[in-house]
């Protein structure tokens, strides 16, 4: 399989290329800082250098097609320390533009990533955070309404703790934690196996192995 993952340096992108690439797999990740190519390259993974807030989906179209990419992740994000305007070019409008190129490119398998408790933003608000919730809510309605074979991962606070391969996965989960590296397990799963189409799901650390949990969704 050959993978596209935007956000490619960020740290579930990573960890979610070893695994990958370990696997046989071909992973493409997206980023706009080819310097960040080194790291990509030390997972495993390959860099395509491009910026999410300056192209548009025919040229990301373009590229994906030319890499012939079976799938794409977003987990991509403006980042802490970001502007609330950022939270929307980034994480809301880098995940629709993602989606759109996929379409263009014949791509059907989408996984993204998003946030716990997304829908329950403030609309009047413009505190960073609540904006950055909006963003992710509002990405995520638009890929549900796109005709690809979508997943949307809404993980609780991420951790950097070793990898458990236990989990809690539900609509709703209520507050907890998640080490990435089980969110980046989770991604592998849902691309190898083909679990949990056009669902959308919670998740924090829990007692069900990964593959099990996604199965029973």
């Amino acid at each position: 399989m050959k993978v596209a993952i935007a956000g490619g340096h960020g740290k579930i992108a990573l960890l979610t290329t070893k695994l990958l690439s370990a696997s046989g797999h071909e992973v493409w990740g997206i980023v706009r800082n080819s310097s960040h190519g080194a790291d990509i390259a030390v997972a495993g993974g390959h860099a395509l250098v491009l910026d999410l807030e300056n192209a548009d989906a025919e040229k990301l179209a373009a590229e994906l097609s030319e890499r012939e990419i079976d799938a794409v992740v977003f987990a991509a994000g403006a980042g802490p320390g970001s502007t609330a305007e950022r939270k929307l070019t980034v994480d809301r409008d880098g995940a629709v533009l993602l989606a759109d190129a996929a379409a263009r490119a014949g791509v059907s398998r989408y996984i993204m990533i998003s946030a716990m408790a997304a829908d329950d933003f403030d609309p009047d608000s413009d505190d960073v955070f609540q904006v950055y919730l909006r963003a992710k809510s509002e990405a995520d309605a638009a890929v549900r309404e796109t005709s690809l074979d979508w997943t949307i991962v809404r993980p609780g606070g991420l951790t950097d703790d070793p990898a458990t391969g236990t989990v809690t996965l539900a609509e709703s989960t209520g507050r907890g934690e998640i080490p990435r590296a089980d969110v980046a397990w989770i991604i592998t799963q849902l691309l190898t196996s083909g679990d949990a189409v056009r669902r959308q799901f919670e998740a924090i650390s829990g007692s069900t192995p990964i593959a099990e949990a996604l199965r029973d969704l």
